[in-house]
Order: structure tokens, then C-alpha cells, then sequence
């Protein structure tokens, strides 16, 4: 499936699955996909919930961390509201709105994990996968998946893995790797071969609430560019190098903490 000059791909018989647990991000990165003329099907896994992510990370990094990145959250959730000019002059920019069009299939699951995730991708047989807000794949299903899955990372691997990339990119005084990557899935947590790198830069109003959108609308263009490269059997990954890390949301009181020393939020 070859590029036309209006930026724009003819749609593919297979369908691509864009497999998310919601949000603006990928309500765009499919609606972006949908008008370059992709063939997109959204699988709509449920969320996990905030107390077992927590858990989770509890278990790895102690309570004390878990439950100031849990306060962190719940600090960038309650201030959204705060970046609604800033999420509308970024939309208008891009000529979106945010909704998905009507006309891309949306299809319910509990779990990307899930036997019945297996089910619905077999019988869609899809020429590639593209992750965007999920848990992560296992290493079972990963294995089960009949073409390339493909992750959207606002952030640039290897040295950001994981999430707030953007935002540790920032704080650790590194702003010429504000970006985003688009790699490969394995078993590792960001850890696959790197198909394409985009970096910009955030404007003054942008906290980090919003780096997310910032990363993932810049990254529009070589998401296509990726999806396009697998349907064509084209893909490319190269081999992340570098200081690898692992990142979490930051705690709390040490978000503040930067944000006043820094003015870094």
C-alpha cells in the first residue's frame, strides 16, 4: 500500500486494529489513521483499575513510591480540566475534534490478554496491530498474533521507556529528546526495535497532563508511516541503544517539589 501525494494511503483490505483502553490519544491516532484512508478497527479493552496498578507497583518499588505516583495521577487527572484551552487550540491546530468517526468499527473486550481478543483477531486477520494506552501485550497473546504489533510510545526509547516519558525528558534536563517512538512489541516493556522517532518541543502552557497529547499528536505522521511499512511488509526495526530506563510517573511531593524549583510540571 504505497503513499499518495496528498499524504493520504488507499485503504487496505485488511483491516489494522488499533487496540487501546480509550482516551483522546488514540480516539485520534484512529481518527487520524481513518482519514488517511486506513481501514481501521478500534478494540476497546477495559481499563485497569487504579488500585491494582498500584499493587502492582507496590510490589516492585514499595508502597511509599506507589502510592505518591498514585497521588500523581490523580493530581494530572483532577487538573485536565485546567489544560481545556490549551487541548482545544492543539485540536484545532490538527483540524480534530474528539470524537471517533462513526464509521470506524469499535469492538469490546476485556482484555487485550483475553481468549476473546485471540478470537476477534483471528477472525479479523488484520494486517498489523498498533498499541496506543494498554496494558501491556503478554508474551502469550504476543506470540499468538498473526502479524506485526506495533506500540505508539510518547516518549524516546530506550532512555525513556515505560510512561511520562515527555515529562522525565524535561525534568532530567534532556528537551532535544521530547518526543515520541514508534517500535515494535516483545516481551520487554518498551524494549522492541525502533521504527521511527519524532521530537518537538512543548509550549509554555503544557504540563503533564498534556505532553501526552503534544507527543502523540507529532507522532501522527510516522504512525502512518509504520502502519503503512508493515501492511507493505517494509518494516525496518533498528535496535535500541543507549542508557536504558524504566520510568514511572513521579511521585507527588516530588512533582511539586520540581515544578516550584524548576517550573517543570
Amino acid at each position: 500500500m504505497s503513499q499518495i501525494t496528498d499524504g493520504t494511503y488507499p485503504v487496505s483490505g485488511r483491516p489494522i486494529l488499533l487496540m487501546t483502553a480509550g482516551g483522546l490519544n488514540p480516539t485520534l491516532v484512529a481518527a487520524d489513521l481513518a482519514r488517511r484512508g486506513f481501514n481501521i478497527h478500534v478494540v476497546l479493552e477495559q481499563p485497569e483499575g487504579k488500585a491494582e496498578i498500584t499493587r502492582r507497583r507496590a510490589r516492585k518499588l514499595g508502597w511509599m513510591a506507589a502510592l505518591g505516583q498514585l497521588g500523581t495521577m490523580i493530581a494530572a487527572r483532577l487538573l485536565r480540566r485546567l489544560a481545556n484551552r490549551r487541548v482545544a487550540a492543539l485540536l484545532a491546530a490538527h483540524g480534530f475534534d474528539k470524537t471517533l468517526p462513526e464509521t470506524v468499527p469499535i469492538h469490546p473486550v476485556t482484555s487485550i490478554n483475553a481468549q476473546e481478543t485471540t478470537a476477534l483477531v483471528a477472525e479479523l486477520s488484520p494486517a498489523a496491530i498498533l498499541l496506543v494506552s494498554t496494558r501491556l501485550m503478554s508474551s502469550r497473546q504476543l506470540a499468538a498474533m498473526p502479524c506485526p504489533v506495533i506500540n505508539l510510545h510518547a516518549g524516546i526509547n530506550p532512555t525513556y521507556r515505560g510512561q511520562m516519558g515527555g515529562y522525565w525528558s524535561l525534568r532530567e534536563n534532556d528537551p532535544q529528546n521530547f518526543g515520541a517512538t514508534l517500535h515494535l512489541v516483545d516481551a520487554g516493556t518498551d524494549t522492541g526495535g525502533t521504527l521511527y522517532e519524532v521530537r518537538t518541543s512543548p509550549s509554555k502552557g503544557d504540563f503533564i497532563a498534556t505532553y501526552p497529547l503534544v507527543l502523540t499528536l507529532a507522532a501522527l505522521d510516522i504512525t502512518a508511516r509504520s502502519i503503512d511499512d508493515a501492511v507493505n511488509g517494509t518494516l525496518r526495526p533498528i535496535p535500541p541503544t543507549g542508557p536504558s530506563a524504566l520510568r514511572f510517573p513521579p511521585t507527588l511531593w516530588s512533582w511539586i517539589w520540581h515544578g516550584i524549583v524548576s517550573r517543570i510540571w
